[in-house]
């Protein structure tokens, strides 16, 4: 009996979508090291770039390779100035949390400052090159005020508030004394979580800590001698020691962490178009809020 044509290409391409699906599945499961069973223990790298204001895709990460037993320990390749104090805390607090499961290095690039360095200290060990810029152990809140601008070219403000301390911060007009006061009294109380963090985590005594967390900056062999950093080295130094810290032998296999996903309007836009943006969104992050931020 003669199969029907129809009938015989549906099946044929079932069978070719299970197959594809098998395949599929099978690359993702064995090949691609992003997964979680592998041969091999392997070393996850997780980049933190630039100034830092959504901690999201990068605690994405950390939970990721937290959760992939195939990934044996972690370095965070870290080339930041800082950022915005919360998503740097939060970072930080994921960090802590990926070293309960995993050995963490971190690799200082260029400049791993302020909130770059505040991540750094969740874990294990630091590396640094000998002319990494690290330091500026500080806070800073930013406030501008354009009330001589405004007078210049004829423009007025009027500001109705329910209480007193409403429009703290106003572009239109100074500060009062006690305004001052009350920001002064915010930075100071986030300037002391990092201070203590740092006591906490790099075992230098409190004094000590003090005399150097006044925004000054180091280069990586001067933080060494501080004890700000455990070791001079590159990226491959720390991939080797994130091995070793986990009992792999060699040079270890590394995993790239998931960069973010682009659309199609990215993709067409060209890179001009996304260095534009991203040039942008780095003003506007330093706009407003509490940083810490090598200034």
């Amino acid at each position: 009996m003669r199969k029907h044509p129809v009938i015989l290409g549906i099946a044929l391409l079932v069978f070719v979508g299970i197959l594809s699906g098998v395949f599929s599945y099978g690359f993702r499961f064995f090949g691609s090291g992003d997964y979680a069973f592998n041969l091999k223990g392997k070393v996850g790298i997780v980049q933190i770039e630039g100034i830092i204001s959504d901690s999201d895709p990068i605690v994405e990460q950390l939970q990721n390779f937290a959760d992939n037993q195939g990934i044996r320990a972690v370095v965070l390749k870290i080339n930041s100035p800082g950022g915005g104090v919360a998503p740097s805390q939060e970072i930080y607090q994921a960090v802590l949390e990926l070293r309960k499961k995993k050995k963490v290095v971190v690799s200082m690039g260029s400049v791993a400052a302020s909130g770059g360095y505040l991540i750094a200290v969740a874990a294990d060990r630091i590396l640094a090159n000998p002319g990494t810029i690290t330091g500026s152990i500080s806070a800073v809140i930013h406030y501008a005020n354009v009330e001589e601008l405004m007078k210049k070219i004829g423009v007025s403000s009027c500001v109705i508030k329910s209480g007193k301390f409403k429009d703290i911060g106003s572009p239109t007009r100074k500060m009062t004394e006690e305004e001052k006061a009350l920001v002064q009294g915010i930075v100071d109380d986030i300037y002391d979580q990092f201070v203590q963090v740092i006591a906490a985590n790099r075992k230098i005594p409190m004094q000590k800590i003090i005399q150097m967390a006044d925004g000054r900056v180091f280069s990586g062999r001067q933080a060494k001698e501080q004890g700000l950093v455990d070791g001079l080295g590159g990226f491959q130094d720390a991939v080797i020691l994130a091995g070793r810290l986990a009992g792999l032998d060699g040079k270890p296999e590394i995993v790239q962490g998931m960069k973010t996903k682009r659309g199609i309007f990215d993709f067409l836009s060209g890179s001009m178009a996304l260095n534009l943006v991203d040039a942008v969104s780095a003003k506007q992050a330093v706009a407003t809020g509490a940083f810490y931020l090598l200034q």
